[in-house]
């Protein structure tokens, strides 16, 4: 049995981390590590608070307390206790636990911005998470708690209880939870002890947002892809025009995810006999718009997805506690980098990204699944009234885009007043992030419903001129041959769900779009 390649690790430098490479670490487990460099410059933050420590400066949470408790001091001997009563009292979440990969997530992005060197702790805080990572020990954090400014406080404070020994973790194999003390044991790892400055600074921060933006930006991306997939197919199917995609169009108004779309759409219809077959005879002058305007709709979405991953690229890779410590100067500033307004704004708009790529794809799953429209048979099956066919995967698209609208309602634009008013405005990018999270998740399944239809579709349009199988476009053609590899066409009523299932899964792994890929390029630009 040949042994499993071991993955490079990825060094957490606080100015390089991209989705991709978060992917990598909370879906594939790879490994992550530090430079000396890295450590020289965390190391050089931590001397100058230890200096302060000593000399009893007056430092935000190091020798006063928190939140409207700032002007109280702290007597040195009671500092770390200070620290370690700050996890212990804001380890205070509520509802269902977090996914297993949005935390793997928190704690790169977490080393990440400590690895800025700007937050004054001890290099062994971060060699910690690291190993913590490594070993796949990943703290079970409830999912409800964050305001979203403060940082994700109540989330991080719970990942970082089992820092401390403390708490639970889950069990290797998922299969339930185990005390984070006999975990760190089972490695050889030791429970920190938390000194001045650390627990702040390991509390202080958007991690939590940001792990589920980081996570949902690569998918998007992904997303934006099929969805140019799954639109060929319908369009190909129901024997739409490819006018609308023409380049000179596009020039007119160029945006460029219009213009990606359009270029994407002719790719894929390239070569098509099914297009030629109705070219000069058809009696339509053009199509619905949720043919025609595909451009327009998935490349306004398109836009607005690199709009996020801009803005997520930039969170990632800064600074973002309080205080924050700078060396060179020999200060610390007093600030509110852990506000996390730029992460909740984003996510709003990702969201109704997402839920526009679902709504458009719905209106083309009606179109294939009524016969009025389509001229394929009536559900996309030949005994119409015996079998039901797809009738009710357009249900179940139309029941999420619903859901989708509903959880459109942008989180950012609320505020409630936390610490005694101290915290006066919060982002709630917590509530922002995870709604477009879910709604991400509902869009994918929207997308692989029209997949399955437009499969089905296809397989009855190819066959309209006799006995003679038309082809379709080469892209079309390549992704029609990878659903049917895996799903089979619907002669006669089955259990829908394992399809849906499969489907999901085509869409999750990446393997439709890499066959159209493979014969057309990149769908991306």
């Amino acid at each position: 049995m040949a042994k499993k390649k071991r993955q490079s690790p990825v060094f957490l430098d606080g100015q390089s981390l991209t989705s991709n490479l978060l992917e990598d670490i909370a879906l594939r487990r790879r490994p992550v590590g530090l430079k000396p460099a890295t450590k020289l410059r965390v190391a050089e933050a931590r001397r100058l608070v230890e200096q302060w420590v000593r000399s009893n400066e007056k430092v935000y949470g190091v020798t006063t307390g928190f939140g409207e408790f700032s002007s109280v001091r702290i007597s040195p001997e009671d500092i770390e206790q200070l620290q370690e009563n700050l996890i212990l009292s804001h380890s205070a979440g509520a509802g269902e636990p977090l996914p297993t990969e949005i935390v793997r997530a928190m704690m790169a992005l977490r080393i990440n911005a400590l690895a800025k060197g700007y937050s004054g702790v001890r290099t062994e805080i971060l060699e910690m998470l690291a190993a913590m990572l490594n070993n796949d020990i990943v703290p079970v954090i409830p999912s409800q708690g964050s305001v979203g400014s403060s940082g994700d406080l109540v989330q991080l404070s719970h990942l970082v209880l089992t820092m401390i020994g403390k708490g639970n973790v889950w069990n290797d194999r998922r299969s339930g939870q185990r005390p984070a003390a006999s975990a760190l044991r089972a490695h050889h790892l030791k429970p920190v002890r938390l000194k001045a400055k650390e627990g702040l600074a390991l509390v202080n921060g958007t991690q939590m947002m940001t792990a589920y933006a980081g996570l949902a930006v690569k998918q998007a991306r992904d997303l934006a892809s099929y969805a140019d997939i799954a639109g060929a197919l319908s369009l190909e199917a129901l024997r739409g025009s490819d006018t609308p995609f023409d380049e000179r169009i596009h020039r007119l108004r160029p945006y460029k995810g219009q213009i990606t779309v359009a270029a994407n759409i002719r790719r894929m219809m390239k070569g098509s006999e099914i297009r030629e077959s109705h070219r000069f005879n058809d009696p339509r002058v053009q199509d619905a718009y949720s043919l025609r305007c595909m451009p327009q709709v998935h490349g306004a979405s398109r836009d607005a997805i690199e709009y996020v991953a801009n803005a997520v690229s930039v969170e990632m890779n800064s600074a973002n506690d309080n205080p924050l410590i700078f060396p060179k100067d020999r200060i610390h500033l007093e600030g509110g980098n852990f506000h996390g307004q730029p992460i909740a704004l984003a996510m709003d708009f990702l969201a109704i990204a997402m839920s526009e790529l679902a709504n458009i794809s719905e209106r083309r799953i009606e179109r294939l699944v009524n016969g009025s429209l389509s001229g394929l048979p009536r559900f996309l099956t030949q005994k119409g009234g015996l079998n039901s066919g797809l009738m009710i995967a357009q249900y179940t698209a139309a029941s999420i885009v619903s859901e989708n609208k509903v959880l459109c309602h942008p989180g950012s634009v609320d505020s409630i007043p936390t610490s005694a008013n101290q915290e006066d405005h919060n982002s709630m990018g917590s509530i922002s992030a995870q709604k477009a999270w879910r709604v991400l998740k509902n869009a994918q399944t929207v997308i692989a419903i029209e997949l399955l239809c437009a499969a089905q579709g296809l397989d009855f349009t190819r066959k309209r001129e006799g006995n003679r199988l038309m082809t379709a476009g080469r892209g079309v053609e390549a992704a029609h041959r990878l659903i049917r590899a895996h799903i089979r066409h619907l002669d006669a009523d089955r259990v829908l769900y394992p399809d849906i299932q499969t489907a999901i899964q085509l869409v999750k792994s990446n393997s439709v779009l890499e066959a159209v890929e493979h014969v057309v390029g990149s769908l991306g630009e």
